[in-house]
Protein backbone atom coordinates (compact mmCIF):
# COMPACT_ATOMS: atom_id res chain seq x y z
CA UNK A 1 0.00 0.00 0.00
CA UNK A 2 1.46 3.69 -0.45
CA UNK A 3 2.58 5.22 2.79
CA UNK A 4 0.72 8.33 4.46
CA UNK A 5 3.49 11.02 3.70
CA UNK A 6 1.96 13.93 6.14
CA UNK A 7 -0.40 13.00 9.02
CA UNK A 8 -3.57 15.09 9.69
CA UNK A 9 -2.23 17.29 12.93
CA UNK A 10 1.21 18.06 10.36
CA UNK A 11 -1.30 19.24 7.28
CA UNK A 12 -3.75 21.32 10.17
CA UNK A 13 -2.12 21.87 13.50
CA UNK A 14 -5.60 20.45 14.41
CA UNK A 15 -5.28 18.47 18.07
CA UNK A 16 -8.38 17.03 20.27
CA UNK A 17 -8.45 17.23 23.69
CA UNK A 18 -10.49 14.72 25.81
CA UNK A 19 -12.44 15.95 29.10
CA UNK A 20 -14.33 14.87 32.18
CA UNK A 21 -17.70 15.64 31.56
CA UNK A 22 -19.72 18.56 31.97
CA UNK A 23 -16.35 20.76 31.53
CA UNK A 24 -17.07 21.89 27.81
CA UNK A 25 -17.05 25.24 28.23
CA UNK A 26 -14.48 25.74 31.18
CA UNK A 27 -11.71 23.78 28.78
CA UNK A 28 -12.50 25.92 26.18
CA UNK A 29 -11.34 28.90 27.67
CA UNK A 30 -8.38 27.38 29.42
CA UNK A 31 -7.19 26.27 26.30
CA UNK A 32 -7.47 30.01 25.02
CA UNK A 33 -5.84 31.35 27.49
CA UNK A 34 -3.01 28.76 26.86
CA UNK A 35 -2.86 29.76 23.35
CA UNK A 36 -4.55 27.50 21.62
CA UNK A 37 -6.72 29.05 18.66
CA UNK A 38 -10.11 28.14 16.90
CA UNK A 39 -11.36 26.61 20.20
CA UNK A 40 -14.48 24.99 19.06
CA UNK A 41 -16.42 22.74 22.11
CA UNK A 42 -18.18 19.28 20.44
CA UNK A 43 -19.47 16.33 23.21
CA UNK A 44 -16.86 15.37 26.00
CA UNK A 45 -14.10 17.56 23.85
CA UNK A 46 -12.39 20.40 22.60
CA UNK A 47 -11.11 20.48 18.77
CA UNK A 48 -8.19 23.34 18.40
CA UNK A 49 -5.36 24.59 16.47
CA UNK A 50 -1.68 24.76 18.24
CA UNK A 51 1.54 24.88 17.16
CA UNK A 52 4.69 22.29 18.93
CA UNK A 53 5.30 24.66 21.67
CA UNK A 54 1.67 25.55 22.78
CA UNK A 55 0.84 21.72 22.66
CA UNK A 56 3.78 21.07 25.17
CA UNK A 57 2.74 24.16 27.03
CA UNK A 58 -0.72 22.74 27.04
CA UNK A 59 0.21 19.24 27.96
CA UNK A 60 2.66 20.06 30.84
CA UNK A 61 0.04 23.07 32.18
CA UNK A 62 -3.58 22.57 31.44
CA UNK A 63 -5.37 21.91 35.03
CA UNK A 64 -8.92 20.30 32.89
CA UNK A 65 -8.28 18.14 30.26
CA UNK A 66 -7.53 14.21 29.95
CA UNK A 67 -5.63 13.87 27.26
CA UNK A 68 -4.56 15.53 24.13
CA UNK A 69 -4.73 13.58 20.93
CA UNK A 70 -3.06 14.24 17.83
CA UNK A 71 -5.15 12.95 14.47
CA UNK A 72 -3.01 10.77 12.33
CA UNK A 73 -5.38 9.90 9.81
CA UNK A 74 -9.43 10.03 8.91
CA UNK A 75 -10.74 6.90 6.95
CA UNK A 76 -14.37 4.82 6.52
CA UNK A 77 -14.27 2.03 8.41
CA UNK A 78 -17.61 0.24 7.88
CA UNK A 79 -15.77 -3.02 8.48
CA UNK A 80 -12.54 -4.38 10.69
CA UNK A 81 -10.87 -5.14 7.08
CA UNK A 82 -10.84 -1.26 6.25
CA UNK A 83 -8.80 -0.48 9.76
CA UNK A 84 -6.42 -3.13 8.38
CA UNK A 85 -6.35 -1.87 4.86
CA UNK A 86 -5.45 1.90 6.63
CA UNK A 87 -3.51 0.46 8.80
CA UNK A 88 -1.02 -0.32 6.71
CA UNK A 89 -0.36 2.58 4.85
CA UNK A 90 1.02 4.27 8.14
CA UNK A 91 4.50 3.92 8.77
CA UNK A 92 4.80 2.89 12.45
CA UNK A 93 8.61 3.68 13.03
CA UNK A 94 7.20 7.82 12.95
CA UNK A 95 6.15 6.80 16.23
CA UNK A 96 7.92 3.82 17.77
CA UNK A 97 10.85 0.90 17.51
CA UNK A 98 10.44 -2.60 18.06
CA UNK A 99 11.40 -1.80 21.55
CA UNK A 100 8.44 0.70 22.71
CA UNK A 101 5.40 -0.78 24.40
CA UNK A 102 2.38 0.39 23.05
CA UNK A 103 -1.73 0.26 23.51
CA UNK A 104 -4.86 1.36 21.82
CA UNK A 105 -7.52 2.66 23.25
CA UNK A 106 -10.67 2.11 21.16
CA UNK A 107 -14.41 3.67 20.52
CA UNK A 108 -17.04 2.75 19.05
CA UNK A 109 -20.51 4.31 18.68
CA UNK A 110 -23.61 4.10 15.94
CA UNK A 111 -21.01 2.10 14.00
CA UNK A 112 -21.19 -1.80 11.89
CA UNK A 113 -18.18 -2.50 14.07
CA UNK A 114 -19.79 -3.08 17.52
CA UNK A 115 -17.10 -4.08 19.38
CA UNK A 116 -14.27 -1.26 20.46
CA UNK A 117 -11.85 -4.13 21.80
CA UNK A 118 -12.21 -6.06 18.50
CA UNK A 119 -11.37 -2.86 16.59
CA UNK A 120 -8.32 -2.32 19.06
CA UNK A 121 -6.98 -6.13 18.31
CA UNK A 122 -7.54 -5.49 14.45
CA UNK A 123 -5.11 -2.55 14.62
CA UNK A 124 -2.86 -4.05 16.82
CA UNK A 125 -2.27 -7.03 14.52
CA UNK A 126 -1.50 -4.37 11.81
CA UNK A 127 1.20 -3.00 14.07
CA UNK A 128 2.38 -6.60 15.20
CA UNK A 129 2.64 -7.41 11.38
CA UNK A 130 4.53 -4.31 10.16
CA UNK A 131 7.79 -4.86 12.81
CA UNK A 132 8.02 -8.78 12.61
CA UNK A 133 7.70 -8.48 8.78
CA UNK A 134 10.80 -6.27 8.81
CA UNK A 135 12.25 -7.22 12.35
CA UNK A 136 11.21 -10.88 13.17
CA UNK A 137 10.00 -9.59 16.00
CA UNK A 138 6.96 -7.60 17.49
CA UNK A 139 6.52 -4.99 20.03
CA UNK A 140 4.94 -5.69 23.20
CA UNK A 141 1.60 -4.60 24.43
CA UNK A 142 1.42 -2.67 28.11
CA UNK A 143 -1.98 -1.62 28.77
CA UNK A 144 -1.00 -0.28 31.79
CA UNK A 145 2.14 2.12 31.14
CA UNK A 146 3.07 2.11 27.69
CA UNK A 147 5.80 4.01 26.38
CA UNK A 148 2.91 4.80 23.25
CA UNK A 149 -0.81 4.94 23.06
CA UNK A 150 -3.00 5.44 20.02
CA UNK A 151 -6.73 6.04 20.21
CA UNK A 152 -9.06 4.08 17.53
CA UNK A 153 -12.55 6.06 17.50
CA UNK A 154 -15.25 4.81 14.92
CA UNK A 155 -18.41 6.98 14.52
CA UNK A 156 -21.19 5.56 12.12
CA UNK A 157 -18.57 4.72 9.47
CA UNK A 158 -16.33 7.47 9.70
CA UNK A 159 -12.74 6.40 11.86
CA UNK A 160 -10.01 8.63 13.06
CA UNK A 161 -6.96 7.26 14.77
CA UNK A 162 -4.69 9.64 16.76
CA UNK A 163 -1.59 9.31 19.20
CA UNK A 164 -2.17 9.93 22.09
CA UNK A 165 0.01 12.98 23.10
CA UNK A 166 -0.38 13.37 27.10
CA UNK A 167 0.26 9.65 27.71
CA UNK A 168 -0.89 8.96 31.14
CA UNK A 169 -4.53 10.41 31.62
CA UNK A 170 -3.28 14.09 32.85
CA UNK A 171 -5.42 13.64 35.74
CA UNK A 172 -2.72 12.69 36.87
CA UNK A 173 -0.74 14.84 38.68
CA UNK A 174 1.67 12.35 40.76
CA UNK A 175 1.28 13.30 43.92
CA UNK A 176 -1.31 11.18 44.98
CA UNK A 177 -0.32 7.50 45.47
CA UNK A 178 -2.85 6.93 48.37
CA UNK A 179 -6.63 8.42 48.25
CA UNK A 180 -9.05 8.41 50.70
CA UNK A 181 -12.32 6.35 50.90
CA UNK A 182 -13.94 8.88 47.79
CA UNK A 183 -11.42 10.83 46.39
CA UNK A 184 -11.98 13.93 44.11
CA UNK A 185 -10.55 14.15 40.48
CA UNK A 186 -7.98 16.32 40.69
CA UNK A 187 -9.04 17.89 37.01
CA UNK A 188 -12.99 18.52 38.71
CA UNK A 189 -10.89 19.67 41.97
CA UNK A 190 -9.04 22.35 39.68
CA UNK A 191 -12.33 23.16 37.64
CA UNK A 192 -13.81 24.25 41.19
CA UNK A 193 -10.78 26.02 42.03
CA UNK A 194 -11.36 27.96 38.79
CA UNK A 195 -14.76 28.17 39.00
CA UNK A 196 -14.85 29.72 42.71
CA UNK A 197 -12.16 32.38 41.43
CA UNK A 198 -10.06 32.42 44.33
CA UNK A 199 -6.81 34.13 43.53
CA UNK A 200 -5.01 33.94 46.84
CA UNK A 201 -6.86 37.70 47.86
CA UNK A 202 -8.56 35.89 50.83
CA UNK A 203 -7.29 32.55 52.74
CA UNK A 204 -8.53 29.44 51.51
CA UNK A 205 -10.19 26.66 53.73
CA UNK A 206 -11.05 23.20 53.31
CA UNK A 207 -12.95 21.77 56.36
CA UNK A 208 -13.21 18.52 55.03
CA UNK A 209 -10.37 17.92 53.40
CA UNK A 210 -9.87 14.24 53.38
CA UNK A 211 -6.70 13.37 51.61
CA UNK A 212 -6.03 16.60 50.23
CA UNK A 213 -6.79 16.64 46.06
CA UNK A 214 -8.74 20.14 46.89
CA UNK A 215 -5.47 21.47 48.68
CA UNK A 216 -3.54 20.25 46.72
CA UNK A 217 -4.66 21.92 43.48
CA UNK A 218 -5.24 24.84 45.32
CA UNK A 219 -1.63 25.26 46.00
CA UNK A 220 -0.39 24.29 42.40
CA UNK A 221 -2.77 27.25 41.11
CA UNK A 222 -2.01 29.91 43.80
CA UNK A 223 1.70 28.98 43.08
CA UNK A 224 1.76 28.77 39.37
CA UNK A 225 2.88 24.83 39.58
CA UNK A 226 2.34 23.29 36.51
CA UNK A 227 -0.10 20.29 36.69
CA UNK A 228 2.29 17.56 35.39
CA UNK A 229 4.97 19.22 37.55
CA UNK A 230 6.08 15.71 38.61
CA UNK A 231 5.52 13.77 35.46
CA UNK A 232 8.44 13.09 33.35
CA UNK A 233 7.16 11.15 30.69
CA UNK A 234 5.05 12.34 27.82
CA UNK A 235 3.07 11.09 24.59
CA UNK A 236 4.59 14.24 22.44
CA UNK A 237 7.82 12.53 22.57
CA UNK A 238 6.91 10.20 20.26
CA UNK A 239 5.74 12.49 17.32
CA UNK A 240 8.18 12.51 14.61
CA UNK A 241 9.12 16.06 14.93
CA UNK A 242 9.65 16.18 18.79
CA UNK A 243 12.49 18.50 19.48
CA UNK A 244 13.30 17.81 22.69
CA UNK A 245 15.83 21.22 23.49
CA UNK A 246 12.64 22.97 22.67
CA UNK A 247 10.57 21.09 24.96
CA UNK A 248 13.02 21.56 27.72
CA UNK A 249 13.45 25.31 27.23
CA UNK A 250 9.38 25.74 27.19
CA UNK A 251 9.41 23.37 30.24
CA UNK A 252 12.48 25.74 31.91
CA UNK A 253 10.35 28.97 31.53
CA UNK A 254 6.63 27.96 32.50
CA UNK A 255 8.72 26.73 35.84
CA UNK A 256 10.06 29.81 36.71
CA UNK A 257 6.82 31.61 37.33
CA UNK A 258 6.67 29.29 40.06
CA UNK A 259 5.83 31.07 43.47
CA UNK A 260 6.16 30.44 47.36
CA UNK A 261 3.44 30.00 49.36
CA UNK A 262 2.47 32.58 51.50
CA UNK A 263 2.05 30.89 55.29
CA UNK A 264 -1.48 30.79 56.51
CA UNK A 265 -3.03 31.27 52.86
CA UNK A 266 -4.25 27.35 52.62
CA UNK A 267 -5.35 25.13 54.97
CA UNK A 268 -7.41 22.03 55.87
CA UNK A 269 -8.85 20.32 58.61
CA UNK A 270 -10.20 16.80 58.78
CA UNK A 271 -11.53 14.69 61.60
CA UNK A 272 -9.65 11.60 60.77
CA UNK A 273 -6.12 11.50 61.20
CA UNK A 274 -5.29 8.77 59.60
CA UNK A 275 -7.03 10.66 55.89
CA UNK A 276 -4.80 14.03 57.56
CA UNK A 277 -1.50 11.96 57.27
CA UNK A 278 -2.68 10.80 53.53
CA UNK A 279 -2.81 14.73 52.95
CA UNK A 280 0.59 15.73 54.29
CA UNK A 281 2.14 12.99 52.20
CA UNK A 282 0.48 13.90 49.13
CA UNK A 283 1.33 17.72 49.68
CA UNK A 284 4.89 17.31 50.88
CA UNK A 285 5.23 15.85 46.84
CA UNK A 286 4.52 19.41 45.90
CA UNK A 287 6.52 22.29 46.34
CA UNK A 288 5.44 24.88 49.21
CA UNK A 289 3.24 21.80 50.16
CA UNK A 290 4.54 22.16 53.80
CA UNK A 291 3.21 25.33 54.16
CA UNK A 292 -0.48 23.94 53.66
CA UNK A 293 -1.43 24.64 57.66
CA UNK A 294 -3.52 21.05 58.20
CA UNK A 295 -5.32 20.41 61.44
CA UNK A 296 -7.09 17.18 62.79
CA UNK A 297 -10.09 18.34 63.86
CA UNK A 298 -14.14 18.53 62.82
CA UNK A 299 -14.47 21.45 61.88
CA UNK A 300 -17.32 22.40 64.73
CA UNK A 301 -14.40 22.78 66.79
CA UNK A 302 -13.51 26.13 64.57
CA UNK A 303 -14.33 29.63 66.50
CA UNK A 304 -14.58 31.28 63.05
CA UNK A 305 -13.64 31.52 59.94
CA UNK A 306 -14.39 35.24 58.52
CA UNK A 307 -13.70 36.88 55.12
CA UNK A 308 -12.11 33.68 53.61
CA UNK A 309 -13.04 31.19 50.87
CA UNK A 310 -14.11 27.54 51.72
CA UNK A 311 -14.12 24.45 49.19
CA UNK A 312 -14.77 21.80 50.21
CA UNK A 313 -16.29 18.17 49.19
CA UNK A 314 -18.24 16.90 51.84
CA UNK A 315 -19.19 13.31 52.69
CA UNK A 316 -21.82 11.49 50.50
CA UNK A 317 -23.14 8.70 52.65
CA UNK A 318 -23.23 6.28 49.63
CA UNK A 319 -23.14 3.30 51.92
CA UNK A 320 -26.45 2.14 53.65
CA UNK A 321 -27.54 3.59 56.84
CA UNK A 322 -25.09 6.20 56.43
CA UNK A 323 -27.08 9.46 55.35
CA UNK A 324 -29.18 10.18 57.75
CA UNK A 325 -25.82 10.85 59.69
CA UNK A 326 -24.32 13.06 56.37
CA UNK A 327 -27.58 14.92 56.64
CA UNK A 328 -27.08 16.09 60.14
CA UNK A 329 -23.44 16.48 59.16
CA UNK A 330 -24.97 18.92 56.36
CA UNK A 331 -27.43 20.68 58.57
CA UNK A 332 -24.22 21.17 61.29
CA UNK A 333 -22.05 22.90 57.89
CA UNK A 334 -24.85 25.28 56.82
CA UNK A 335 -25.27 26.31 61.04
CA UNK A 336 -21.81 27.09 60.72
CA UNK A 337 -21.59 28.78 57.69
CA UNK A 338 -24.60 31.09 58.72
CA UNK A 339 -23.12 31.95 62.35
CA UNK A 340 -19.40 31.85 62.12
CA UNK A 341 -18.06 32.31 58.65
CA UNK A 342 -19.22 35.98 58.18
CA UNK A 343 -17.92 37.72 54.74
CA UNK A 344 -16.92 33.87 53.55
CA UNK A 345 -17.84 32.48 50.57
CA UNK A 346 -18.22 28.67 50.44
CA UNK A 347 -18.23 26.44 47.54
CA UNK A 348 -19.41 22.97 48.34
CA UNK A 349 -19.19 19.93 45.81
CA UNK A 350 -22.27 17.49 47.07
CA UNK A 351 -23.06 14.48 45.06
CA UNK A 352 -26.94 14.78 46.43
CA UNK A 353 -29.91 16.93 45.89
CA UNK A 354 -31.28 15.95 49.64
CA UNK A 355 -28.20 16.51 51.25
CA UNK A 356 -27.82 19.96 49.67
CA UNK A 357 -30.92 20.72 50.81
CA UNK A 358 -30.27 20.26 54.38
CA UNK A 359 -27.50 23.22 54.50
CA UNK A 360 -30.58 25.08 54.66
CA UNK A 361 -29.13 27.78 53.14
CA UNK A 362 -29.69 29.81 49.48
CA UNK A 363 -27.36 29.00 46.82
CA UNK A 364 -25.70 31.66 44.85
CA UNK A 365 -24.96 29.64 42.05
CA UNK A 366 -25.04 26.23 41.03
CA UNK A 367 -23.01 24.06 38.39
CA UNK A 368 -23.83 20.65 37.44
CA UNK A 369 -20.50 18.61 37.43
CA UNK A 370 -19.25 15.12 36.99
CA UNK A 371 -16.64 13.08 39.70
CA UNK A 372 -15.80 9.98 37.98
CA UNK A 373 -19.40 7.87 37.47
CA UNK A 374 -20.98 10.84 40.20
CA UNK A 375 -22.86 13.19 38.64
CA UNK A 376 -22.73 15.87 41.66
CA UNK A 377 -23.39 19.73 41.90
CA UNK A 378 -20.97 22.92 42.98
CA UNK A 379 -23.01 25.39 45.18
CA UNK A 380 -21.92 28.72 46.29
CA UNK A 381 -23.43 29.91 49.72
CA UNK A 382 -22.47 33.75 50.42
CA UNK A 383 -22.34 34.43 54.26
CA UNK A 384 -22.76 38.21 54.54
CA UNK A 385 -23.74 39.68 57.22
CA UNK A 386 -27.21 42.18 56.48
CA UNK A 387 -27.23 42.86 52.90
CA UNK A 388 -23.92 43.07 50.72
CA UNK A 389 -24.54 46.64 50.89
CA UNK A 390 -23.60 46.97 54.39
CA UNK A 391 -20.81 44.72 53.99
CA UNK A 392 -20.05 46.92 51.19
CA UNK A 393 -20.27 49.88 53.59
CA UNK A 394 -18.16 48.41 56.20
CA UNK A 395 -15.27 48.23 53.89
CA UNK A 396 -15.41 51.16 52.92
CA UNK A 397 -15.15 52.69 56.18
CA UNK A 398 -12.25 50.55 57.05
CA UNK A 399 -10.41 51.73 54.28
CA UNK A 400 -10.96 55.35 55.62
CA UNK A 401 -10.12 54.32 59.46
CA UNK A 402 -6.83 52.84 58.25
Amino acid sequence: PKMIKKYLYQLNEKFFAQLPGQMEELCAGELAELGARDVETVYRGVNFTADMETLFKINYTSRLLSRILAPLIEFRAATPEAITTFGRKIDWEDFMTVESTFAITATVAKSRITNSLYAAQVLKDVIADYFTAKYGKRPDVDTKNPVVRFNLHIEQEQAVLSLDTSGESLHKRGYRLLAGEAPMQETLAAAIIRLSKWDGESPLWDPMCGSGTILCEALMHYCRIPAQYLRNRYGFANLPEYDDAAWQSQKKSIDACIRPLPPGLIAGSDKSQKTLMVAQENLNRLPYGSLVDLKGHPFQHKKQFENGTIITNPPYGIRLGELQEVKELYGEFGDFLKTKCKGTNAFIYTGDKELRKSLGLRTAMRVPLVNGKLEGVLVKIESYEGSRKAKWRGSEQDRESR
